[in-house]
């Protein structure tokens, strides 16, 4: 190892492989590739949470699990928060997950009690503006978009440089597509952004959503497949023309896209963008800007009955184009910087 590396624990609720169905994590795509990148970067990693790929998919992978305390320079967090009747419950009792728990008893023996340096990674923008840990001196804030909060660091969710390398525009607008909508995801906060762009043009288009939606008597024309496995999640993208990025409102303000535009983009999957997210000129070209559903409707005839092969390759070539500020390669380089901040000021103690 270097003079840099480090001994990581690594806090996470969710999977490395392939996981279950019935879960929401929407770290598959990428959470495995930033780790195998610091661990090309010469760190050690440790995870702190359950091995929920060996005890919940039956997948053994060959990473190091340790239910203790064991010596760590640097607790890294994938943020977690209170879910009301599922981690906020007794331990042992029907539903609970223990992710909270663990994250709680992980920042008191590591941050406050030791003082080792933290990072969390507020993926989910729940980490509250008053909460303490923003001001502890051990404590660094990372958030997933372009415009982070007042000291946090931008740490965006990033894809592989292989998957964006190997992608081939043409390949991929050559292939049939006989859906013209869909999205992948689950229902949070999204019911505004769902009303607002995918739900209207729904109404005139083949369409298909996957995820958890468990409200959905509002949209009786819509058609919703329920949760698919990650691997059948992203076959529906390879099938469909185009999807729209929906965002919570906490994320459209601050320009936080998910990993969903790089798998739909790197499916063949067109992204529409709505205009009012903000830095949205940033994710997408012009041409795949919307503003409301009739917008989403229109480009989509366009792009079905106007756009040929050779259009859809340049417009796929441009939005992969616009990949590159999550290419791993420069995230990882965002994070082992801020690694090495933490040690310097961990060896000038």
């Amino acid at each position: 190892m270097g003079d840099e590396a480090m001994r990581i624990g690594y806090s996470f609720w969710g999977f490395l492989g392939p996981g279950i169905t019935d879960t929401p994590d929407g770290g598959r795509s990428h959470r495995r590739p930033l780790i195998d990148a610091l661990i090309a970067s010469g760190h050690r990693i440790v995870f702190l949470q359950a091995d929920r790929d060996r005890h919940e998919a039956g997948d053994t992978l060959d990473y190091d699990f340790v239910p203790a305390f064991p010596e760590i320079d640097v607790l890294f967090l994938e943020w977690r928060w209170p879910i009301p009747g599922r981690n906020t419950t007794e331990c042992g009792s029907p539903g609970h997950t223990c992710d909270l728990h663990r994250q709680t008893e992980l920042l008191h023996h590591y941050t406050a009690d030791r003082r080792t340096p933290t990072v969390i990674w507020d993926k989910d923008r729940h980490l509250p503006t008053s909460s303490p840990w923003r001001h502890h001196p051990k404590v660094t804030v990372c958030e997933a978009a372009l415009t982070p909060s007042p000291g946090a660091t931008s740490l965006l969710f990033p894809v592989a440089d292989a998957w964006l390398d190997h992608a081939d525009p043409e390949a991929l607008a050559r292939t049939d597509r006989p859906l013209s909508l869909a999205y992948v995801g689950n229902q949070y906060d999204r019911d505004n952004a769902f009303d607002d762009y995918f739900a209207p043009a729904a109404k005139h288009v083949s369409h298909a959503v996957a995820g958890k939606w468990p409200n959905t008597t509002r949209w009786p024309h819509v058609t919703f497949l329920g949760r698919l496995c990650f691997q059948d999640a992203m076959a529906l993208y390879g099938t469909a023309l185009a999807t729209v990025l929906l965002l919570p409102e906490r994320y459209a303000r601050v320009g936080q896209m998910t990993q969903r535009i790089f798998e739909a983009v790197l499916s063949g999957c067109l992204p529409l963008c709505p205009a009012d997210i903000r830095h949205a000129e940033r994710f997408v070209p012009d041409t795949l800007l919307v503003r409301n559903g009739s917008d989403v409707t229109r480009t989509l005839r366009k792009l079905r009955t106007e756009a040929g092969i050779e259009s859809r390759a340049r417009l796929l070539a441009d939005c992969m184009s616009r990949l590159e500020p999550f290419r791993l390669s420069r995230q990882i380089k965002v994070l082992n910087d801020l690694l090495a901040t933490l040690a310097s000021a961990g060896a000038a103690r």
